[in-house]
């Protein structure tokens, strides 16, 4: 068997074998099994956290969540980022007539066969999105999700050569790989920071000759890690809330009231004039996010009428309010769930799916609730500075 892709590496008593592997290569799958069975290892460390652990091994998992508490625990966005990217997995593996993530099943399956320990070696998922979160600023964040929701409609093809690229990188990396070039700091949360945490589960896993199955991309770091001491505690921390985003969320609305109300007492025919272009500028923009998610007329309305007012509130959003009515008027069944995962692979599914259909309402509602809190609150600005 040829050792391109494999890593051995001595470090005391210990034996690591390191498979580097591509997310969507049936040939990596192939592999891992053959390594594992031939090695025979103590350990076997695979490149998951417990929750994406979960999302392999329980194939009815959808059927347990409940889109209200998604909605209230304001992890729409969240889940809607992680149904993309696993809509970029699959049209991938459908084109190559595989199983998203096949080479990870097959590190658990043959460890289960050779009686190996599993180790999920990989940091929480949520961790790793909250502290790239954390350090790309505002107009990083909507590239972001810029980016991840133009994925949804790029039907391209993939093609050998770039199927060889995408063996050196992991999924999640491939498809940010454009946006670190603009935000080279998404680098360390996204690789470095986990080619630590990679390192240390593998150097701790247990027994003396472990295999671990990796994307390509993390061997190199993880090589270079194994080497030194990572402080885990540290790397596996939500990122600090800044007071400043909540200080800004209030004073925004406190000046736009203000300017209002000292404008009423000074001209009220200009007091009025602001208060419509407020209500019209966020309820409109609010109500299109609604409209292009193709959310029921009352969702719709909804978003128009609260917009208004959950934009001077900053506890409140539009977009959750138009999510319950939507999810009231059209309550996702079991088949909504069980089809979820096949659904994301169009562009028409997430669309027609009444629980992604409920995620973009949130999320576009939201979107558009902000795009005219800012539009709205410069034209208050401006009838306030042509009226003085």
């Amino acid at each position: 068997m040829s050792e391109e892709n494999i890593t051995r590496i001595v470090l005391d008593d210990k034996e690591l074998i390191l498979i580097g592997t591509a997310h969507v290569s049936k040939q990596s799958a192939e592999q891992v099994k053959e390594v594992i069975e031939r090695e025979n290892p103590d350990s076997v460390c695979v490149e998951l956290d417990e929750q994406r652990y979960q999302s392999i091994m329980d194939g009815n998992r959808w059927r347990n969540m409940d889109i209200f508490n998604v909605i209230k625990e304001k992890k729409a966005t969240l889940l809607l980022m992680n149904l993309v990217i696993s809509s970029f997995q699959k049209r991938i593996a459908k084109q190559f007539g595989i199983k998203p993530g096949q080479e990870m099943i097959q590190g658990i399956e043959s460890a289960k066969e050779v009686g190996a320990d599993l180790v999920l070696a990989d940091r929480n998922i949520q961790i790793t999105f909250a502290r790239i979160w954390h350090g790309i600023g505002l107009w990083g964040k909507l590239k972001l999700l810029s980016e991840i929701f133009a994925s949804i409609f790029n039907k391209e093809t993939i093609s050998e050569e770039e199927l060889e690229k995408l063996k050196s990188e992991d999924m999640l990396d491939s498809m940010l790989s454009e946006f670190t070039k603009s935000f080279p700091r998404l680098k360390v949360p996204l690789i470095d920071e986990r080619d630590q945490y990679l390192a240390h589960k593998i150097k701790e896993a247990p027994g003396k000759k472990i295999v671990a199955v990796l994307g390509a991309a993390h061997v190199p770091g993880i090589k270079e890690e194994v080497h030194k001491e990572q402080n885990v505690e540290a790397i596996s921390q939500l990122p600090p809330k800044s007071k400043a985003p909540k200080i800004i969320a209030w004073m925004i609305p406190l000046i736009i009231l203000s300017i209002i109300g000292y404008t009423f007492y000074a001209n009220p025919t200009a007091g009025i004039q602001q208060t419509i272009s407020w209500i019209l500028w966020n309820g409109s923009f609010s109500a299109l996010g609604a409209l292009i998610a193709f959310g029921h007329p009352l969702a719709i309305l909804t978003a128009f009428f609260v917009a208004p007012l959950s934009s001077l509130n900053p506890l409140m959003a539009a977009g959750w309010f138009a999510g319950f009515v939507q999810a009231y008027m059209h309550r996702p069944s079991v088949a909504d769930f069980e089809n979820l995962s096949d659904d994301v692979y169009t562009v028409k599914g997430f669309w027609s799916n009444k629980v992604t259909r409920i995620l973009l309402i949130v999320v576009l509602t939201n979107l558009g609730s902000t795009l005219g809190t800012i539009i709205g609150g410069a034209d208050v600005v401006r009838l306030f500075i042509e009226n003085l």
